[in-house]
């Protein structure tokens, strides 16, 4: 069976990625291929997940670089292990339009909320969670979408509602969301792009 080449970017503790990792465990991945797990920062726990799975890893770290060389250096790991999808999971940092534009409808990103809803400049990690409940909705949810050249623009390719409860506070309503949307739909998504990537 063929499988596409899939580098993961991330920045932080790595629980999206354990869904992806935990989902090629479970025989929900057969197209899907981890050949890398970028981290944007060397403290990224995130690195010690993908190690303990076998998975390579690289760090391309941001801090004190500069937009130019931050991305020579991810793009170089991706050649290296000639990756054919990208996954953005919880991967804290900007990609340029000429990095994104490399790869078209092959860079995935997971955002806390059902898009176009909470979606934007400053809407990342708890602050999402906090315009929800301060906006008043009964209904969040976890959007994976393709990112495209428009900063915060991409086709969706899958969306999950979860249900916002009273007494939520921002981290209880974020852990929802990832338990109940963001680790099950990344992994589907993963699997679907994989699947068009080998048709197209």
């Amino acid at each position: 069976m063929s499988t596409v080449k899939t580098a993961v970017l991330v920045s932080g503790g790595g629980t999206n990625l354990q869904a992806l990792i935990d989902a090629k465990a479970a025989d929900k991945l057969p197209h899907v291929e981890f050949v890398s797990v970028i981290a944007s920062r060397p403290d990224a726990y995130a690195l010690t997940r993908a190690a303990n799975a076998g998975i390579p890893t690289c760090v391309a770290q941001r801090k004190g670089k500069t937009q130019e060389a931050f991305e020579a250096a991810i793009l170089d790991e991706l050649n290296q292990k000639q990756a054919q999808l990208i996954i953005l999971a919880g991967f804290m940092s900007i990609l340029s339009e000429n990095f994104v534009k490399r790869y078209p409808r092959r860079i995935l990103n997971v955002h806390p909320a059902l898009l176009p809803a909470f979606g934007g400049k400053g809407y990342y990690g708890l602050h999402v969670h906090e315009a929800a409940l301060a906006r008043g909705v009964k209904v969040t949810g976890a959007t994976v979408h393709y990112v495209n050249e428009i900063a915060d623009g991409g086709e969706i390719i899958l969306q999950k509602a979860v249900d916002v409860l009273p007494g939520d506070t921002p981290v209880i309503l974020q852990r929802r969301v990832m338990e109940q949307a963001e680790w099950i739909i990344l992994p589907q998504a993963a699997e679907l792009t994989a699947q068009d990537i080998l048709q197209r």
